[in-house]
């Protein structure tokens, strides 16, 4: 049980589930960790077993009711799953991938601080995964969460869950107004 509350998983419906396990399990970091039937249907939680003590989870569900139905992507055009690459070279693999398979969406391409390099890969059922390198995502939540100082140029946002969400957050975004 978590001493505090989680970020834990997404879930997104799939109409072939074996598909998308093998989807993922071959684009991403992410392997499988549980996969469950019952009467409405089955799923499987995929991780990334880098996250360590506290994964991230993607929940693929295909509910038997929806099978036949065609795709319907929960996570397009632009909303989409993040994976960060080691080198602009393994985005460059990624997207000549996907371009073999038919199923890049966003070429290759260098864009503004924070974006860095990426491309997008539609999954079976259409939902983006985005491939990027030098995002810093990692450093720089460590950094915020060191700091207690929100990264970016972006205006300032008050309320709860701004920041590092403690007090001594808001107090050093106040300090470096």
């Amino acid at each position: 049980m978590p001493s505090s509350p989680r970020w834990t998983h997404i879930a997104l419906p799939v109409r072939d589930l074996a598909r998308s396990i093998e989807w993922y399990s071959t684009h991403t970091p992410l392997e499988l960790l549980a996969q469950r039937h019952d009467d409405q249907g089955e799923s499987a939680w995929l991780a990334d077993a880098a996250t360590g003590s506290a994964p991230f989870v993607l929940v693929l569900v295909s509910m038997d009711a929806d099978r036949h139905e065609p795709p319907a992507a929960t996570m397009a055009p632009f909303a989409h799953i993040g994976i960060e690459l080691p080198s602009r070279a393994a985005v460059d693999e990624m997207a000549a991938r996907g371009a073999e398979e038919g199923s890049l969406r966003w070429e290759a391409q260098e864009l503004p601080e924070p974006v860095g390099y990426v491309c997008a890969l539609a999954d079976p059922d259409g939902n983006m995964v985005e491939f990027s390198f030098d995002q810093h995502v990692e450093s720089i939540a460590r950094e915020v969460w060191a700091t207690g100082r929100i990264a970016g140029n972006g205006p300032r946002v008050d309320g709860p869950g701004a920041g590092a969400g403690t007090a001594t957050a808001s107090k050093a975004a106040d300090d470096s107004r």
